[in-house]
């Protein structure tokens, strides 16, 4: 067993460092818009950047002009709206499209028919995609889940794992199960996860948390407000335990855009992009004293440990 990481990042194994990341940038101009104000604001500790989808020029652009930021290639392998869909930098001639030769919407079909060797390519050129670019790319992670195999139980954390070693990049693969909500019989599959992602030198976070995605009630005369959402986060601030938590979101712009684009969850896009800049939220993270890292400490362990 390798020593506490919250240790290994020289912070102490008691420490309660947490690592706020936004998911989603690239998606859209109201994702960009919100992520780099946030990411400027030091409101933000990361971001994972979406290649294969049609604003990721700007974030790209956006990133390379600022590498003190930390920033990750948000591995995608599906397209989860109806009226906004994106596709394989790989092309369109292989296993990971539909019918409308889009990503899938749903995890459950890339698990069902993506072959690995396409799996692998594709996964490649969305890392050198943002490399190329000129970002300074700090991390890997996954839109929707979909390398986890939480589905049907075939996952492709080998190809991911590989391209994490090769390039000296921490993956957000969680040690520990708790606060994702899946059963307890998954941590089996994840000890052998972190296993394997051990013996490849790759550094992984212990916990990965957020909090629900839609907004609850949304549409209807109980819709969850702002303060309800806020009230929340905080809950989950104070419950972090000892160790490194990620925790991530997907902050944006509640604009006309956004609403066209997403099919539901738009306000609370909008929510989260308020709530971490809200005073109350900062407070919360000084009260707990919550240790606030980056990625770019996690590569830079993960090189050091590797002799890169």
């Amino acid at each position: 067993m390798t020593a506490p990481l919250t240790q290994r990042l020289g912070l102490g194994a008691d420490a309660r460092a947490i690592i706020i990341n936004a998911d989603d940038f690239g998606m859209c101009r109201a994702a960009n818009t919100a992520i780099a104000d946030l990411l400027d604001a030091g409101a933000l500790d990361s971001t994972t950047l979406m290649t294969p989808c049609a604003w990721s020029p700007q974030a790209l652009a956006f990133a390379a002009a600022r590498p003190a930021w930390d920033v990750g290639v948000h591995l995608v392998l599906t397209s989860e709206w109806r009226n906004y869909r994106w596709r394989p930098l790989t092309g369109i001639g292989t296993t990971l499209v539909d019918a409308s030769g889009h990503f899938p919407m749903g995890v459950r079909e890339v698990e069902l028919r993506a072959a690995d060797a396409d799996v692998e390519a594709e996964l490649r050129a969305q890392l050198r995609t943002a490399l190329d670019a000129g970002v300074d790319v700090t991390h890997l992670d996954n839109h929707m889940g979909s390398v986890y195999g939480l589905t049907t139980g075939r996952d492709f954390l080998a190809p991911v794992l590989r391209l994490a070693a090769e390039h000296g990049l921490p993956f957000r693969l969680p040690r520990f199960i708790d606060g994702m909500g899946l059963p307890e019989a998954e941590q089996a599959r994840l000890d052998a996860a972190a296993a394997a992602a051990d013996a490849l030198g790759v550094v992984i976070p212990d916990r990965l948390w957020s909090h629900p995605f839609e907004l609850v009630g949304e549409g209807t005369a109980d819709e969850e407000t702002y303060e309800s959402v806020r009230d929340g986060f905080i809950e989950l601030l104070r419950a972090v335990p000892a160790g490194l938590t990620e925790i991530y979101l997907h902050p944006m712009i509640d604009d006309d855009e956004l609403h066209a684009t997403v099919d539901y969850a738009a306000t609370k896009r909008g929510f989260e992009h308020r709530l971490l800049a809200d005073p109350a939220v900062i407070a919360a993270i000084t009260d707990e004293r919550l240790v606030r890292v980056g990625w770019r400490r996690l590569r830079s362990l993960q090189r050091a440990e590797s002799g890169r």
